[in-house]
């Protein structure tokens, strides 16, 4: 599938593209204006409108937003910022497109490095029993404790090529009944790649993965189209599980320097409390098969689940 397709819409740029969903998602009312007369033929704010609020010509903004004008200034950039009221993480991910549709060209995409460094897999090792994973800029599942995979019920019957969580949370018939929030979960997932496609398009992996998620998921489709691009590094899940019961953990994900965008995802509990325990259950009873993987690399994927 095209590029263009997968991103939302065909021609124009990512700036356009998400310029056009993020005035699709804001009222007139919302912004300050009179309903005005006549049907909208489109939800959001009309060109002319959004134009006017950033206090730019309507034949400036409608170039920007269908790609003919590829050096929005900062003050422009931030007037449109706040004529949408984007929140923090959307300001600058306007602003890093911006910067990117203003280069000449492209900057290459980095090829992929080893999985993790060997020492990721002793301090993984080391954490035991807290659950925790690694994943990829794709969120290909790159290494983990025993743990970091039982937590994800199912995901182990996976060969290793197939062990993404973007495609668990999707495809997987039990990922649906494990997370307690599962429609905040695919948002936070949709939004990571949304982000990743928006600056890097060209990312390893990433075409194939959006391209099999956008034919076998209505809702990623739904969220693509969207285009969130907020994600969450802290904070509680609450997990159904089908071998442990249902738990409530903490959990924090680090960026792990010189790893290429690698992020370290480990959850944590007060030693003594039963959530604790339930740490302690799925470490035992991980499967042989489930010990630390580090420096691993994830399989190309293939085929369906």
């Amino acid at each position: 599938m095209a590029r263009e397709q997968r991103n939302g819409t065909p021609g124009g740029s990512e700036l356009g593209r998400f310029l056009r969903a993020r005035r699709a998602r804001i009222g007139p009312a919302e912004a300050g204006l009179p309903e005005g007369l006549g049907l909208r033929r489109t939800p959001g704010l009309r060109r002319e409108e959004l134009a006017t609020l950033a206090g730019v010509s309507i034949d400036y903004y409608t170039r920007l937003e269908r790609g003919r004008e590829t050096n929005p200034s900062p003050s422009v950039v931030d007037a449109l910022a706040a004529a949408l009221r984007l929140d923090g993480d959307e300001r600058d991910h306007l602003r890093d497109l911006a910067a990117r549709a203003a280069r000449s060209a492209p900057e290459p995409s980095k090829a992929p490095g080893p999985a993790v460094p060997p020492g990721v897999g002793l301090l993984l090792e080391s954490m035991r029993p807290y659950p925790a994973h690694v994943v990829s800029r794709t969120m290909e599942l790159l290494a983990w404790n025993p743990g970091g995979l039982g937590l994800l019920a199912g995901l182990e019957d996976w060969p290793p090529g197939r062990c993404n969580i973007v495609r668990y949370v999707f495809l997987h018939p039990t990922a649906r009944v494990l997370f307690d929030d599962w429609e905040n979960q695919i948002r936070g997932c949709v939004a990571r790649l949304r982000t990743l496609a928006g600056l890097d398009p060209d990312a390893a992996g990433l075409t194939g993965l959006v391209d099999e998620l956008l034919l076998k998921s209505p809702d990623f489709a739904r969220l693509w189209e969207q285009y969130d691009v907020k994600g969450n590094t802290t904070g509680r899940k609450t997990f159904h599980h089908p071998r442990v019961g249902d738990v409530t953990f903490e959990y924090q994900a680090m960026e792990l320097e010189g790893a290429r965008g690698h992020r370290m995802v480990a959850y944590h509990a007060e030693p003594g409390t039963p959530e604790y325990d339930v740490m302690l259950r799925l470490d035992a009873g991980a499967d042989a098969g489930a010990e630390s993987e580090a420096g691993a690399g994830a399989e190309t994927p293939q085929g369906a689940p």
